[in-house]
């Protein structure tokens, strides 16, 4: 097997279309058509989890942090960045990352930090905006069957809990071709006024090259009229951070206790407790102080997130408990993840958790 069809299945897992503006997901590090001989999963790949890589002859490093964020004009090994990335090298070491493409799906991060705390009705706290687009086109009753269906097939028509989804509309269409034309109805010249549908079905924008091809592939005009608009629509399945309920009330001193131990804190920051018991919980792997406010519209009684500052704890204005659970921590659970998923899509194959604790924070 080469690298490059298990990158096919690590974007089946976190599509790098989901990942923010700002991130360096996917591969980073290594030749994609090389033959893989395992996969080291891991949280970070530091130098020490590429000797771990090399010892368990494993050539495909997946991290979740990636260790190449921004630019690198020299590589000589001034930096546990350079030094990870020049042994990479020099040992035919790929590395994968994902990052914000896994924090943004809808199973990612934040749905295995819910599940870890057993919170039920969950849903994305910041659904991503600007990400749907609409295709509108125009056939004949003839080919709309086969039209919207290579449509669907290209991914079009998925709308929160629901596939297949269309609206069509009878209408008439008119067009007169000139001596070059080819009409599929009527003849050069002629003018004609026919019977038309129309399809109109919404889509991921990362799938638009996918929807144009099968929009060509299976149309029978010659010319093919069609629309793509931006969507204002908020996608409900892809986005930042998650609540849920607890499926029983907890004094806030207790969740924090049963926090703390199924999460394993070395310890826990938090605003002032109010006195209230704790029921819908949003969670935030990772560094959350930007979605503060989002928890409190939500009408969170708690917050668990990750890096917040002194003034950030202000914020909670006796709305809620703001809690700070450290960064490794909130997302410890995301490397079991990826190697069960991987396990299921790949079988016999060396497929190895990390056993580096790569954490920079320790606790007194």
């Amino acid at each position: 097997m080469k690298i490059k069809e298990i990158l096919h299945i690590l974007e089946e897992m976190a599509p790098l279309a989901y990942a923010e503006d700002f991130d360096n997901v996917g591969l980073l590090v290594g030749d994609a058509n090389a033959e893989a001989t395992g996969i080291l999963v891991c949280h970070d790949a530091l130098e020490s989890v590429i000797e771990e890589a090399i010892a368990k002859n494993c050539n495909l490093v997946v991290c979740f942090h990636p260790i190449l964020f921004s630019g690198l004009k020299k590589i000589t090994g001034k930096n546990y960045v350079e030094r990870a990335v020049l042994k990479a090298i020099k040992n035919d070491i790929a590395i994968y990352a994902v990052h914000t493409a896994l924090d943004n799906h809808k199973h990612g991060v934040n749905k295995i930090f819910c599940d870890a705390l057993g919170l039920v009705n969950t849903k994305i706290l910041i659904p991503k905006k600007n990400y749907i687009q609409k295709l509108v086109t125009y056939t004949i009753p003839e080919n709309v069957e086969e039209l919207r269906n290579a449509l669907f097939d290209a991914g079009a028509g998925k709308i929160g809990n629901y596939e297949d989804c269309s609206f069509n509309s009878k209408g008439i269409g008119t067009y007169m071709g000139n001596e070059d034309s080819n009409p599929e109805v009527g003849e050069r010249f002629e003018f004609v006024e026919n019977e038309e549908i129309k399809i109109e079905v919404t889509f991921e924008k990362h799938l638009q090259p996918k929807i144009l091809k099968a929009l060509f592939s299976h149309h029978v005009y010659e010319e093919v009229a069609y629309e793509i608009y931006d969507l204002q629509n908020t996608h409900q399945n892809i986005g930042l951070g998650m609540i849920g309920e607890l499926e029983s009330s907890m004094s806030e001193s207790d969740f924090l206790t049963f926090v703390k131990n199924k999460m394993q804190c070395g310890g826990i920051r938090h605003s002032a407790l109010l006195g209230k018991s704790v029921k819908k919980v949003a969670v935030l792997g990772g560094s959350g102080s930007f979605a503060i406010s989002n928890a409190k519209q939500a009408g969170a009684d708690i917050f668990l997130t990750a890096d917040l500052k002194y003034h950030n704890f202000y914020e909670a204005e006796n709305q809620l408990v703001l809690a700070d659970i450290g960064h490794f921590e909130s997302e410890r659970f995301t490397k079991n993840y990826i190697v069960d998923f991987l396990k299921k899509k790949i079988l016999n194959f060396a497929i190895i958790f990390s056993e580096e604790n790569t954490n920079p924070v320790k606790y007194l």
